[in-house]
């Protein structure tokens, strides 16, 4: 227990578009290392039910999620952060959460490679989380998503399972 005490913590951001699969990934990744998992979708979701906010909300949620990433983080708890993270601010902000907490930091985009298949997954999911309106998928695909410009990790969920992408992050991250 001591030397777990003792280990640098980490911040694994998860993200992708909508219905590749990421929240999955980021769930299962989470309970087997006992890593606090945060949901932006969830985040949103209970700002939207005690506020006068509507959708979209703008930055709050992120702003929440990286708040909250920080303070698990400086208690020496490792997060597993998921949300589409679609801008290069969004990246560089979860990236300065983790790092200024002490943190080491895995930054994982998940995809789908295969559009058939992503597009049947976007049309069949089921909401997990009250109120939660899921994109189609013509919000999905013409969502704004700008391209990494740095060097991450890259799962493709067509061509690997949910068991072996999050093996794959362990082995990366350490955890």
């Amino acid at each position: 227990m001591e030397a777990e005490r003792d280990r640098r913590p980490v911040l694994v951001v998860v993200g992708g578009l909508p219905a590749t699969g990421k929240t999955t990934i980021a769930a299962a990744l989470a309970g087997q290392v006992g890593a606090a998992f945060l949901r932006v979708d969830s985040i949103e979701q209970a700002i939207l039910r005690a506020t006068s906010l509507v959708q979209p909300v703008g930055p709050v949620g992120y702003v929440v999620g990286y708040a909250l990433a920080g303070d698990q983080l400086r208690n020496g708890l490792s997060v597993v952060a998921d949300s589409v993270n679609p801008l290069a601010l969004t990246r560089e902000a979860w990236r300065e959460t983790g790092l200024s907490q002490g943190a080491s930091v895995v930054e994982v985009e998940v995809i789908c490679s295969d559009p058939v298949e992503h597009r049947r997954r976007a049309e069949s999911r089921t909401v997990d989380i009250t109120d939660l309106r899921l994109p189609t998928w013509q919000e999905i695909i013409e969502r704004e998503y700008h391209a990494w410009d740095r060097t991450h990790l890259v799962l493709d969920t067509a061509i690997t399972s949910v068991q072996d992408c999050v093996v794959t992050i362990r082995r990366i991250a350490g955890i």
